[in-house]
């Protein structure tokens, strides 16, 4: 683990322009520089870099970050490798924290395991160059139309037919049994007798979205029936089947540029379309999807292309698994081929061009292609019909995205000729169903102590109701107040975009004092003190309280937004980048010269925003006294209650008043 004062310098050192400009040609633009983006195919510029700020966006596909949020994205590395190359261009000697015996026993393991793989990865490589190799196992690649630099690409290979082939050239090269057995290339018999786990088949390593080889998958090519057809790698430390997909490192490039994922089924049917040029596809492996599977496609893309084989198999195959994606918030679509073919077929028999033109051309959202099918299967009756209405339905019903489902619903109702209201009901239907289940199975997991209705604890003081409110998050960020977020989200953005420049109060105003001058941060820190308010919702709350330490410490406002952009707290980082990275760019340079100074414009909407939370925060309480009084049964209470009421409808009243609200 780097230490933390490791990872501030390395963020104090890291400039924007000069990391950004190691992999784009940038141009300056006034303030800023601008390039084509090198996260899609663009004509124009449109991303843009900010030196200022320190951060990076681009207004065509969207894609915005940090210095080591650009070395993640464009170099695929994780948090920590981007931390590392930085630290190696500005010369930033890196000395990781001391691990604990467990941990450095655990990292040395999986190390291990990784390089017993990697090993046999190379043994079945070198294994093809044999007389046997080239006999059998290069004879069948030549046969699937394989040309070398594929082989070579993908470390294809040939697992001898002697059982004790790779193990003796193991134990040889120093490796140790328990690895050998632990990373799947080798089993242990009963009576301690270790062999190979493939023997006599042509050989598919399945690498790791960072490149390492985690399993093998063995392919015989005897015609044998009592003979598996593949066997593959047991799962281990380092291979979850689940959680992988075959070809993702060499296609987790061209997905991110293409913003698009190509699914297939078989390892050939990926070798067969990367050779062919199509370099953004990955297999499930004969597998159905897993949750897991499609977050690591979403590491890439939220769009996702499932191309499946035309015959009967093909169609049934593509609605199975499919209401997974659609949950996991992925905007699918579907290509079958035509009837007999599978990807590698097709692939083989047509040019780049004519692939890429089918898929373009046959290419179908999955509502779409369900609603076709299934009206086929209806025909004109009735009952058929309804039941097909009811499950296309159910479908739309599991897409999170409120805005895209209503989309679906709208077209769907078209199609069907029908009421929409009709349809939207038995959406909403299934959909509360749905959150219901989920809400239940949580319960399941963390049951509370239930409370008795009356319950009323003697010290709660009537000012700060205990009121429960459900959590929600968004990504990483969690929020547990909605009606307050609105408002938090507000203040955080005027104390993370401006929290050290000064006020500058006109004499007139309330919150003038003379000879004295207060920043952004300050003043708004200071009036919540005052009220004895802190934010309500999580996410907010954590950045809040890390901007003030980081301030109280000195930092400048640059280091702390740089900081903050770039915490390895995920919660910290999102709330970040949603308040300091702008979302929209304005190019109207009259528009531009006609905005309010800066200086004047937080003098005027910074108090306005305080006084707006601290209405709502009365409107709140009002709420929950209200619903108090209405299963009060002591009249005592109820008057104390009402007197409430009272002083909170005069606060906000004068609220209102100062807001300008009639």
């Amino acid at each position: 683990m780097i230490p933390q004062e490791t990872v501030n310098r390395i963020l104090d050192a890291a400039q924007i322009v000069d990391v950004v400009g190691d992999f784009v040609t940038l141009k300056k633009r006034g303030a800023n520089h601008i390039a084509c983006c090198p996260f899609h195919n663009e004509k124009t510029p449109s991303f843009s870099v900010s030196a200022s700020k320190g951060i990076y966006k681009c207004f065509g596909c969207g894609k915005s970050g940090t210095a080591v949020g650009f070395v993640m994205e464009h170099e695929n590395m994780s948090y920590t490798e981007a931390l590392k190359y930085l630290a190696k261009k500005y010369h930033i000697e890196v000395i990781e924290k001391e691990e604990t015996a467990e941990e450095i026993a655990q990292r040395q393991r999986h190390e291990s395991l990784l390089l017993v793989s990697e090993f046999a990865g190379k043994f079945f490589q070198d294994s093809l160059q044999t007389p046997d190799g080239q006999a059998i196992a290069m004879q069948y690649f030549r046969k699937r139309g394989l040309e070398d630099e594929t082989i070579r690409k993908f470390g294809l290979g040939w697992a001898p037919v002697s059982r004790k082939a790779l193990t003796e050239a193991a134990r040889a090269a120093g490796y140790k049994e328990e690895f050998l057995v632990g990373a799947g290339v080798c089993l242990r018999y009963d009576d301690g007798k270790l062999v190979d786990r493939f023997f006599d088949r042509v050989m598919f390593p399945v690498h790791s979205d960072s490149g390492r080889v985690i399993a093998f998958g063995g392919r015989t090519l005897k015609t044998d029936k009592t003979v598996a057809k593949y066997i593959n790698s047991p799962e281990s430390e380092i291979y979850v089947k689940s959680k992988s997909l075959y070809g993702i490192y060499f296609a987790k490039n061209g997905i991110s540029r293409q913003d698009k994922c190509i699914l297939v089924e078989g390892y050939l049917d990926v070798l067969s379309m990367q050779q062919l040029g199509i370099n953004n596809v990955v297999a499930s492996s004969g597998t159905s999807l897993t949750v897991e599977q499609i977050r690591l496609i979403r590491k890439f893309t939220n769009n996702i292309t499932i191309i499946y084989d035309g015959d009967g198999a093909g169609i049934k195959a593509a609605l199975r698994g499919i209401g997974l994606v659609l949950k996991e918030g992925m905007n699918v679509k579907v290509v079958l081929l035509p009837d007999g073919q599978d990807p590698d077929d097709f692939s083989r028999r047509h040019t780049l061009e004519e692939v890429q033109d089918y898929i373009a051309r046959n290419e179908q959202d999955f509502i779409g292609f369900k609603t076709e099918l299934l009206l086929g299967e209806a025909g004109n009756d009735p009952l058929k019909r309804a039941n097909l209405i009811n499950d296309i339905a159910d479908t739309i019903a599991l897409i999170p995205d409120a805005i895209v489902r209503s989309v679906y619903t709208h077209s769907s109702a078209d199609r069907f000729g029908m009421d929409e209201q009709i349809l939207v009901a038995r959406v909403n239907k299934t959909r509360k169903e749905m959150l219901l289940a989920d809400q239940r199975q949580k319960e399941r997991e963390d049951v509370p102590p239930p409370m008795p209705d009356d319950y009323y604890p003697e010290d709660q003081h009537i000012d700060a109701p205990d009121v429960q409110t459900p959590v929600f998050q968004e990504g990483p960020v969690v929020l547990n107040e909605p009606y307050l977020v609105p408002c938090e989200r507000e203040l955080l953005g005027f104390i993370l975009e401006e929290g050290c420049t000064d006020l500058q109060f006109d004499i007139d105003s309330k919150y003038y004092i003379e000879g004295e001058t207060v920043n952004v941060a300050e003043f708004i820190d200071g009036i919540l003190a005052d009220d004895d308010a802190d934010f309500v919702n999580q996410s907010f709350r954590k950045v809040y309280d890390e901007y003030f330490r980081m301030y109280d410490e000195g930092l400048t406002q640059q280091q702390i937004q740089t900081r903050l952009l770039n915490s390895m707290d995920a919660e910290i980082a999102a709330v970040a980048r949603e308040l300091l990275i702008e979302k929209y760019q304005i190019t109207v340079k009259t528009y531009e010269q006609s905005m309010t100074a800066t200086a004047t414009k937080l003098v005027q909407f910074i108090p306005k925003a305080l006084l707006a939370y601290q209405c709502r925060k009365v409107e709140m309480l009002l709420k929950d006294l209200t619903a108090r009084l209405a299963v009060e049964p002591d009249p005592e209470r109820q008057v104390e209650i009402l007197a409430k009421i009272g002083e909170y409808n005069k606060a906000r009243t004068r609220l209102n008043n100062e807001l300008g609200r009639v």
